[in-house]
């Protein structure tokens, strides 16, 4: 069931959540829904934000990659970023580099209430860390933040980039000298073209399933310059050897890669923080490199924002918007039941409560 915030003096936004996505009623405006809408602007290009719309309205470089994503008959409007795109009645939206993958953005829209101006940014998908192939995250101010919150809970707090790379380097360079084939699983999009650019860097040969490799492709022409990568195709011993293999983590569940005797497997996902990601993806290890936010860039992205209220969407939004009142900030999720902390310090930043321990629960 959505949960609509009324709007009772005309100056206050409506966000409701619904049909999967984010709509916006006083602008007639859907963000990233997954059922089918008239118009809707979307985020990114991964498919769980996808949905067969009549128009979309997303960055150039996402229109791009849509247009390889989707067929052909669906309409794409690419918005530049930094360039407003008129709502009606003194409405608009603009994009803004949002950090989570190429084309990634955010949604900061304004309006007008008489002779004042509101401002409500929407950040789908997004990190404040710089990507290798990603344009660089730029918030900005806003009255609303309706943020989502994957790893919203205080033990998601990634390594080191640095770190992490060193470890994944090290483990193709173990599985090559013991006679096996190093698989990294990373989605197709977005993932791969991090792991490439960070490991084909290193002067590995790398092979890439069919689908990464066609995006790599795109991001070619749009301007990124990514190491040399070799397209996968059908699976052999003698293909693959001396070769790091980039593969989507559905390969393992669907046994793709057992025709590999002498294999060794890790994922790269920021879920390599739990214990159990090498029993979850099947593999031998797991390494925390993530295309969204950790807990502390969550934190960072209110404080940059300075917004009034608060809206927590996906993965850990409840601990996230209790953790927030906490802090002295106004803030809820945009589904199911946020108890609130009590004094509440209203409208912006207080002093930062003391916070409450809070056991780790089961994902």
């Amino acid at each position: 069931m959505s949960r609509v915030q009324r709007d009772r003096d005309g100056e206050n936004w409506v966000v409701e959540s619904k049909e999967g996505g984010i709509y916006l009623p006083q602008v007639d405006l859907w963000m990233d829904p997954k059922r089918p809408q008239k118009r809707a602007v979307v985020t990114h290009a991964h498919y769980d934000h996808l949905a067969g719309h009549r128009e979309i309205l997303a960055s150039p470089g996402t229109a791009r990659l849509l247009r390889v994503r989707l067929a052909k008959r669906t309409k794409i409007r690419a918005v530049p970023f930094g360039q407003a795109f008129p709502l009606g009645k003194g409405a608009s939206f603009t994009l803004l580099p949002a950090g989570h993958i190429l084309g990634s953005a955010m949604v900061w829209v304004k309006r007008r209430v008489g002779k004042k101006e509101t401002q409500l940014l929407y950040t789908g998908d997004f990190k404040l860390r710089g990507g290798k192939t990603s344009e660089t995250c730029e918030p900005k101010r806003a009255d609303v933040l309706v943020m989502e919150t994957t790893f919203g809970r205080p033990e998601y707090r990634f390594p080191a980039e640095e770190k992490v790379v060193a470890e994944m380097i090290d483990f193709c360079r173990k599985a090559g000298k013991e006679g096996k084939v190093p698989v990294l699983l990373g989605y197709s999009l977005g993932k791969s073209q991090e792991i490439l650019q960070r490991l084909g860097a290193v002067g590995f040969p790398i092979l890439m399933d069919s689908a990464g490799h066609r995006m790599c492709e795109v991001y070619r022409e749009l301007g990124q310059a990514l190491p040399p990568v070799g397209r996968l195709g059908k699976i052999t011993e003698e293909k693959v050897r001396g070769h790091i293999l980039i593969v989507p983590p559905s390969m393992v569940r669907r046994k793709g890669l057992e025709v590999l005797k002498n294999r060794k497997v890790g994922v790269v996902t920021g879920w390599a923080l739990d214990r159990s990601a090498i029993y979850r993806y099947r593999c031998d290890e797991a390494f925390a490199l993530s295309d969204h936010a950790d807990y502390g860039e969550l934190i960072e992205m209110v404080e940059k924002v300075r917004p009034k209220e608060v809206r927590t969407v996906h993965g850990y939004a409840q601990e996230f918007a209790m953790d927030l009142q906490e802090r002295g900030w106004k803030a809820w999720a945009l589904a199911g039941e946020t108890q609130l902390v009590f004094p509440l310090v209203q409208m912006g930043i207080g002093k930062e409560a003391k916070r409450k321990s809070r056991s780790k629960g089961v994902n």
